[in-house]
Formats: structure tokens, sequence, C-alpha cells
């Protein structure tokens, strides 16, 4: 699947991986780039990529990823003005770190991670960008029954590609019962919508960054970092969020490529 002139949407699009994917989006020559973000520095980015390609590729939307009406919306004027959307990432995420269980050293209670924030956390990570996949499969869904087509056959061209972004935290890390759930949950939804929507001519794999040089992954600490990062990843160093880009779009880009792609730099946690 080709992404020169597809439209292209991608969640989180104000830093970090969201940010790095859109300028890659936009690099390869698609035909719109629509940067969804929650907040209003969005615009500013959108601005500094179509001045730097001297094009008006980028397209921002402000709101939050999480509001169904929201989604709808962005989806509604995307395809009025500019065509079907071919291209999802939903990259908006966030992490609220604590232990599953903690005990108070002064009173001896037993004190669980919040429910609330593990609510928090999954509806952001996990459902909302469950929805945007699931809203552009609705729309090709939709186009190909209008114009009289059912299952898709391998003589067409790919209708879509989404790629979700998983985590290395996927496979369980200490101090992330909620975020590594929303990631691991993401490759259980993957894997189903793989096989659901391709008869509409929709691929969909996962990609599961390492520690990333994002604002995210900088909150932890230099500290942190050094001592509990960079230790136990080979290329010794946090990868670049434009090393990631450019894995998505291989995933995005190469159709024989399917299910969930690493790229963790050699990431090797202890026990």
């Amino acid at each position: 699947m080709n992404i020169k002139n597809r439209v292209c949407l991608v969640t989180g699009a104000g830093s970090g991986i969201g940010q790095a994917v859109c300028r890659e989006f936009a690099g390869r020559g698609a035909k719109k780039v629509v940067m969804v973000d929650r907040r209003d520095h969005v615009v500013d980015l959108a601005d500094s990529i179509n001045k730097e390609l001297d094009s008006n590729v980028a397209e921002p939307k402000v709101g939050d990823v999480t509001n169904d009406t929201f989604r709808t919306q962005v989806y509604d004027e995307v395809c009025a003005e500019h065509g079907l959307v071919n291209v999802c990432v939903p990259a908006a995420g966030i992490t609220r770190d604590d232990l599953a269980v903690k005990v108070n050293r002064e009173t001896g209670k037993a004190e669980p991670y919040s429910i609330t924030t593990f609510r928090q956390v999954t509806e952001i990570n996990l459902v909302a960008p469950i929805y945007w996949a699931i809203e552009m499969v609705v729309r090709i869904a939709e186009d190909r029954f209008q114009r009289g087509l059912k299952r898709w056959e391998p003589e067409e061209e790919i209708q879509g590609a989404v790629v979700f972004i998983g985590s290395v935290s996927s496979q369980g890390n200490k101090g992330q019962i909620a975020y590594a759930v929303s990631k691991a949950g993401l490759e259980g939804a993957a894997a189903t919508l793989t096989k659901e929507a391709i008869f509409h001519g929709v691929r969909c794999g996962i990609i599961h960054p390492g520690f990333t040089d994002t604002p995210m992954v900088r909150a932890l600490g230099e500290e942190y970092i050094s001592k509990n990062v960079l230790p136990y990843t080979q290329l010794r160093r946090l990868i670049r969020p434009t090393e990631i880009a450019d894995a998505i779009c291989f995933m995005v880009s190469n159709s024989a490529v399917s299910g969930e792609l690493w790229a963790d730099a050699g990431w090797h946690p202890p026990a």
C-alpha cells in the first residue's frame, strides 16, 4: 500500500511518536495528514510541516480522543473534504505509573492502584485507539457497499491500514499495571480486527516500541533512564521517534507484513 496520495490520520499527533509519524507521512507524499491532539500546540506543528514542505498537507484537529462525538465529527469532515481515510495510527496515550498494591509504611494498610486512574488509562490507551481504527473501517465498508462491492479480492488494491502503538511493557513491567494492560489489550484488538477488516480490504497490525525519546519517557527522569533503561538496551540509548515512524511506514506500505513488530532496540529487562 503506497502512502503517497493517501489520507492518513494520526492521534496523539502533538508530540513524540505521533508527531514523528505525521512528519514521515507528509514527507512520503501523503495527500493529507490529519493531526489529532487535545492540545492547541498541534496547530503550530501542522503549520510548521506545511511550511517545511511548502504544501497544505497537514491538517490539525483539536479535541479529546475519547469523545465519540469528536471522533465522528473528525471523520465526517475529513471524508467530506478529502475522501476516505486510508491509514490510521491512533498513537495518543498516557502513563499513570504506580504499584498495583502498595503498603503504607506507617499504617501497614495495603492500598490498591486507583481504579479511577486505571479506567482513565485504559480509556485513552485501549478503548479510544480501537474505535478510531474501527471508525475508519466503517467508512471504507460503507463506501464499498455503496459501490456494489462485497468481499475484498486480491486483485484490488489494499483499501486501508491500521497500526496500533503497543509497547514492550505489554510483556509486563513493574509499576505499570494499567499501562501494561492497555498495551497488551491492543494486541488482541489488532489480531481480531485484522481477521475481520481484511474482508473490506483493510490490514491491521501493532508495533511495540521500546523506550523512545519522547516527553512521556523523559518524564521518568534521567536517573531512572540511566539506571533502569539504558543498561538493558543493546543500543545503549533511547530510540529516536523517527526510527519508530520509519518502522510504522514499513508496516503500512509492505502488505506482506502482518501481526506484531517489535522495535525495542534490544531491550531485555532483568527479572
